[in-house]
């Protein structure tokens, strides 16, 4: 799949992409009332750019220029802006 054709509620999502920048990681409070870390990265590929939502150990892992394949990727949108996130049962492979 490319950037452009991932819409709100897409599952499943694959895409080959590189990271343009990563944001600064902040902490928030989960649903069940723990705390994590999370930060958005930006991506593109040749159709376009998209915020990538990485959660945990995957902020430390992920650095502005690397190459990544999101496997079974979610798709969802915040505050306006539509973003990606391996979600539960994706993965994000550092190439």
């Amino acid at each position: 799949m490319k950037i452009s054709e991932l819409k709100p509620g897409t599952g499943n999502a694959n895409v080959e992409v590189e990271v343009v920048s990563v944001d600064e990681a902040r902490e928030v409070m989960t649903k069940l009332g723990r705390r994590t870390r999370v930060a958005n990265a930006t991506i593109k590929d040749d159709s376009g750019e998209m915020t990538l939502t990485l959660w945990g150990d995957d902020i430390d892992r992920i650095k502005e220029g690397d190459k990544l394949s999101i496997e079974n990727g979610w798709v969802s949108e915040f505050k306006g802006t539509v973003q990606i996130s391996a979600g539960k049962y994706g993965k994000i492979n550092v190439k």
